[in-house]
């Protein structure tokens, strides 16, 4: 039997009911707050990945999906996030020079080569934002408060904000020589993957989830006790920000996100009691990436939030149940004639907007009642040919067993 690829999942009826919720709750709240939605290639040139999430990152050196384009002869990759996409987008289209701020919203499914486990799969599904043309702390501020408007609008009390500014390309390279030099001094202890970090993109270290190197990290020099007098003017204005919305949070030095472009207030939504992957939402400031892809210097602030986590941690707060939909009538046909007056009825009464289920199977009347029960069926109609004939028909009350006579003319819920 051909099965589905390792890290990959199949999404059936009952949880694509959870996921259409969750994507329901998300376009709303977005379209609340000004966003609207765009809608980018699932591949693009492998080009705008190493350039927009950095080539010294695991996304680009490890995980990403890439293949050589038959017809062009050129790399092309499975998108591993959206915010390079939609820059390019907005390069492409020349969306900068529209009314500033541009803000943007995606669902989409992104894919990744990594280790599948709880919360984490190789093609996983995204609730992304994107916003360009403020540099102002309160763009920031609003981008955090979408997030949470959506986890909240979810019922997820069990979710807390972590903060911290990761600096600017003005007074970030104090920070990292400060971090090397602590790190050094550690480094027989460090894991493999961290000696690497170490040369190639330090900030990462703090980030490691191996108990030795996370231990280590938690002496590390913080990132914002060496910020410029900008960075930390900005970072102080959002909290207040913050605070005025009432929106809770902690400062955590250990946040800094997985990917270069991310400069000055970075953030995640950190879920309780869902296991190791426990980061339901992640973002932060880019403000040169825009231009490093070739467009005019515009600042951005962004998020993505995993839904398949968010579904995890609703699961664990008793919220992912939504009950059935079930149908408000089954027919019950019996005899050729009847079949065929179940299906016009039954079409009927769907293009009065009511959920109408009819035998297709042929099954005995003993059968259908069995199967109109299973399904949830508030009312089950059996029409037989004498039913036909007469006009009329019995209507079963699913719930107390009553029936009650209709006629076939006169039907409607």
């Amino acid at each position: 039997m051909i099965q589905k690829i390792k890290g990959t999942m199949d999404i059936l009826p009952d949880e694509a009911a959870l996921f259409r919720h969750i994507e329901g709750i998300m376009r709303e709240e977005a379209e609340k707050y000004g966003y609207g939605e765009i809608r980018t290639p699932t591949f693009e040139n492998t080009e705008l990945f190493v350039r927009g999430v950095g080539d010294t990152t695991d996304v680009v050196q490890k995980e990403m999906y890439t293949f050589v384009d038959r017809d062009e002869d050129r790399s092309i990759s499975l998108r591993p996030e959206g915010t390079a996409s939609v820059v390019r987008a907005i390069i492409e289209n020349g969306k900068y020079s529209d009314p500033m701020p541009l803000k943007y919203y995606y669902i989409i499914s992104c894919f990744r080569h990594e280790k599948p486990q709880a919360g984490r799969s190789r093609e996983f599904f995204q609730f992304g934002t994107e916003a360009f043309g403020s540099d102002s702390p309160a763009a920031d501020a609003t981008a955090i408060a979408l997030a949470a408007s959506v986890l909240r609008r979810l019922g997820l009390t069990n979710v807390r904000l972590h903060i911290n500014s990761i600096g600017c390309n003005d007074c970030r390279p104090a920070y990292r020589e400060a971090l090397v030099n602590y790190f050094e001094g550690h480094r027989e202890e460090l894991c493999d993957t961290c000696r690497t970090r170490l040369v190639k993109n330090p900030l990462r270290l703090l980030d490691c989830k191996s108990p030795i190197c996370s231990a280590i990290a938690d002496k590390a020099p913080r990132t914002v006790n060496h910020l410029c007098t900008a960075c930390s003017d900005k970072f102080k204005l959002l909290l207040s920000a913050l605070d005025e919305m009432g929106i809770e949070y902690e400062i955590d030095s250990r946040i800094v996100r997985g990917l270069d472009y991310y400069t000055g207030a970075v953030f995640e939504f950190i879920a309780e009691g869902i296991g190791a992957q426990s980061t339901v939402c992640g973002g932060g400031r880019y403000d040169g990436l825009v231009e490093s892809l070739g467009g005019p210097a515009l600042s951005g602030i962004g998020f993505g939030m995993g839904i398949t986590r968010v579904i995890l941690a609703m699961r664990e707060a008793g919220l992912a149940d939504l009950g059935r939909n079930t149908p408000e009538l089954y027919i019950a046909p019996l005899g050729e004639r009847a079949a065929i007056y179940a299906l016009g009825a039954a079409e009927r009464l769907r293009r009065a907007g009511k959920y109408v289920e009819c035998d297709t199977v042929g099954r005995s009347l003993k059968a259908q009642m069995k199967y109109a029960n299973k399904i949830g069926a508030k009312y089950t109609l059996i029409v037989g040919e004498s039913e036909l004939d007469a006009g009329l028909a019995q209507l079963r009350n699913m719930q107390d067993g009553t029936q009650t006579e209709v006629s076939l003319s006169d039907l409607t819920l």
